[in-house]
């Protein structure tokens, strides 16, 4: 396993994180692994050398951060991992039980840090934007969480790149902790963020988190042409569905294939690799319910792409609306 920095800061991750959404409660999606099932990818990916773990709140509705946190505490030296969680969703049918406003923030974090079963959270993320709250309202809470020793760092996830500037630019007026990540969403298929967000995280020195890095299955075949859903995961994920766009994608999907074939290696290995090579993108968000998930995302990241291997890749991509924010 490779590491790398997380941006700009002394903190080192595994250029793989594995995505814990997948972990938690089916009865919250049916594709989802209870703990029994979960636990094993655990241990696949601490035995891995992955270092980097991502949840959220909202994840079968803060089970997934109590089976991260439990499966962590059993298997790994808290010291050496690198624990990232979210907050924005809902949590609750009250209007102050989401949001970014202060008090949903900090109420979030605490309930966050309980249910993790650690006193601090490594990566503190904001799950969208939030247009109801003044950004400078959000991150002095965040601020206050960092200086109070709750949270090490802090980040966002999927926006116009405009906000995050803007962020950015208020943290910087303020002497506040300033965002160190952008998880975004970012792959073979969907590759809007190359033109603004991208480009602005790099001079900023901020790093890249690309979650769906497989198109939500896409990208490993979980669908067809014609439209045939393969997995329980294609089948219910109706945000999935929306955010791509089969006549134009199948394009891309087909030329990964192309170049797998060549290589003798499944797609999901050469488009996961396709984005290790990608400027600025410091670690992949992989989900992970079988064990060649990972398999194949651990194979990526040592597989070299050549430069007209790339060109291939990219040439059949066409513009996308902006989708995923």
């Amino acid at each position: 396993m490779q590491y790398t920095t997380l941006g700009n800061t002394g903190l080192t991750v595994s250029r793989i994180c594995l995505g814990c959404m997948s972990y938690g409660s089916p009865a919250w999606r049916p594709w989802v692994l209870d703990e029994d099932a979960a636990r094993p990818f655990f241990r696949q990916a601490l035995d891995a050398g992955i270092n980097f773990f991502d949840t959220a709140d909202m994840y079968s509705a803060g089970a997934s951060e109590e089976v991260t946190g439990r499966a962590l505490r059993d298997m790994a030296n808290r010291d050496e991992i690198v624990l990232a969680t979210k907050v924005y969703n809902a949590m609750g049918p009250g209007p102050n039980m989401r949001g970014l406003g202060r008090k949903h923030v900090i109420q979030g974090c605490e309930a966050s840090l309980r249910r993790l079963g650690v006193e601090t959270i490594d990566l503190y993320q904001i799950h969208r934007f939030d247009p109801a709250v003044p950004i400078d309202e959000t991150l002095r809470a965040l601020d206050d969480l960092v200086r109070a020793g709750k949270v090490r760092y802090i980040g966002a996830s999927s926006g116009m790149s405009w906000r995050l500037a803007q962020a950015l630019s208020t943290s910087e007026r303020n002497g506040w902790a300033r965002f160190v990540s952008m998880q975004n969403h970012y792959n073979l298929v969907y590759r809007e963020e190359e033109r603004e967000m991208i480009p602005q995280c790099i001079d900023q020195g901020i790093a890249i988190l690309p979650w769906s890095p497989l198109a939500r299955g896409l990208l490993a075949g979980n669908r067809t042409r014609d439209g045939e859903l393969l997995t329980t995961r294609a089948r219910t994920d109706e945000w999935g569905a929306d955010l791509y766009v089969p006549e134009v994608d199948f394009a891309v999907v087909d030329r990964a294939a192309e170049v797998a074939a060549e290589r003798g290696v499944p797609t999901a290995q050469v488009a996961l690799a396709w984005l290790f090579h990608r400027p600025g993108v410091t670690a992949p968000i992989v989900g992970a319910t079988k064990v060649e998930h990972l398999d194949d995302a651990i194979a990526a990241e040592r597989l070299h792409l050549s430069e007209e291997e790339m060109a291939r890749l990219e040439e059949p991509y066409l513009p996308h609306a902006v989708s995923g924010h």
